[in-house]
């Protein structure tokens, strides 16, 4: 059960949407990709940043040597999903990493510059990239949130929970939001004004 009390600092809040690419999505995680694009184009509409990454993996790496997995080298897989190849072209930033967190030496210059205090994490895999930026964010000092219904992992719905479930241990039970949630703290910034 997630705990939907937490409060997102929406000022200082940017959107990050993890590894969603050709590569990583199947009949496991195909189900986030339609969340992930209604949220960031409502994410969007308000104003907000996102920050999209995209995973590439090389020859010698060590998911190569310790996993003997070679996969997304290079495209179609590295590609962002389709739905989302539009709405990336328009994000903050596109970043490219070659490991499970978001915290490369790029991201730590652009959060640096951009001043965030909020990070709302997203995408696949819940298990590994997403968690591991989850866990360095509030390592590193940033108020960490996990969208549990905006994540998933390509290796099933058990794993996810798995994930899930690490994640409360290592970021706080509070940080694990749904995608409503996190709207509903939104909401009052895509109101109309009354004019009188």
């Amino acid at each position: 059960m997630d705990v939907t009390d937490g409060a997102v600092d929406i000022d200082g809040a940017a959107l990050i949407v993890v590894d969603v690419q050709n590569g990583f999505t199947n009949h496991h995680s195909r189900h986030v990709v339609p969340v992930i694009s209604s949220l960031v184009s409502r994410w969007s509409a308000a104003g907000r940043p996102v920050v999209f990454t995209r995973y590439r993996n090389y020859p010698d790496s060590p998911f190569e040597r310790f996993f003997r997995w070679s996969r997304l080298q290079s495209p179609p897989d590295t590609d962002l999903v389709s739905e989302l190849a539009d709405q990336a072209e328009s994000a903050y930033a596109v970043l490219d990493k070659v490991g499970y967190s978001f915290f490369t030496d790029e991201a730590v210059t652009l959060l640096g510059d951009a001043g965030w205090t909020d990070l709302v994490f997203c995408g696949i895999a819940t298990e590994s990239c997403v968690l591991k930026s989850a866990a360095d964010a509030f390592e590193l000092g940033y108020a960490p949130w996990i969208l549990t219904d905006a994540s998933a992992s390509d290796a099933g719905p058990a794993v996810h929970e798995a994930g899930l479930t690490v994640a409360r241990r290592l970021i706080g039970p509070r940080q694990l939001i749904n995608a409503d949630g996190l709207m509903a703290q939104l909401a009052p910034r895509l109101e109309v004004p009354v004019l009188e």
